[in-house]
């Protein structure tokens, strides 16, 4: 043996047989891993080796866990559930003017960025304050509630169906440009016309007017609105005069 530049022993040669006897003696001296035998646990320590107190304290901790995690996935369902409603029109299931404008904002943000195209309609139902007039506010309400439904049956899964107001409705046609949108508005305006709204036995005259726009980067959902409102308008006066 020698000195290494350490300072300390250093071996140099290989481990004969009374090293070896010396490691297996080592090593007889600690103690083996102690087994593992089936019993009951709480929380991986086997339970013959808790207080009663410790035990007790345990099972309380663990049962305010598990009611703790309801108390989380039921408040998850609820707030779910209030940003469904939170974002619904108040009587129909289609969105609200609120979200629907928050809808029209992030497809403005795609169109922007991607230089894709979508398309805004705004619809207006013509007669709808005579048929509350003559009828009822519950038929007005039916009529709206007609419509809605089909509007939805109309466009894909895709697109955005909204209330602004009223008997004003609005459509977000992604992917689409302004000049695609005729075939849809035929099918809109030639289906009530075919098939009018019957309350009690009654078919009700309702027509519709709408405004159509493209969707453009740099014009906000606001300005896009009001845009397709008064393309809306102009084409409301324009039956008018024929």
């Amino acid at each position: 043996m020698k000195i290494g530049s350490s300072g300390r022993p250093t071996r140099t040669g290989p481990i004969g047989k009374t090293g070896a006897a010396a490691a297996s003696a080592a090593y007889s001296r600690v103690s083996a891993p102690r087994a593992i035998v089936d019993t009951t646990t709480i929380m991986g320590i086997p339970e013959e080796e808790l207080t009663p107190k410790v035990r007790d304290a345990i099972m309380t901790l663990m049962d305010e866990v598990s009611t703790l995690r309801r108390s989380v996935d039921g408040l998850g369902e609820r707030l779910e559930k209030a940003e469904k409603l939170a974002d619904q029109d108040s009587l129909l299931p289609v969105y609200n003017r609120r979200a629907f404008v928050r809808e029209l904002t992030r497809v403005q943000a795609t169109v922007e960025r991607y230089n894709t195209s979508a398309s805004l309609i705004y619809l207006d139902l013509n007669e709808f304050k005579e048929i509350n007039d003559t009828y009822g506010h519950a038929a007005g309400d039916y009529v709206l509630s007609e419509f809605s439904q089909r509007l939805m049956m109309s466009v894909r899964e895709t697109d955005i169906v909204g209330r602004l107001g009223g008997d004003e409705f609005g459509l977000i046609l992604s992917r689409t440009n302004a000049d695609a949108t005729g075939p849809l508005i035929t099918r809109i305006v030639g289906d009530l016309e075919r098939n009018p709204i019957v309350w009690e036995g009654n078919a009700l005259k309702v027509g519709v007017s709408y405004g159509i726009v493209g969707i453009e980067a740099g014009v906000n959902a606001e300005q896009a609105l009001n845009s397709a409102d008064s393309e809306m308008y102009k084409q409301k006066q324009s039956e008018k005069k024929t």
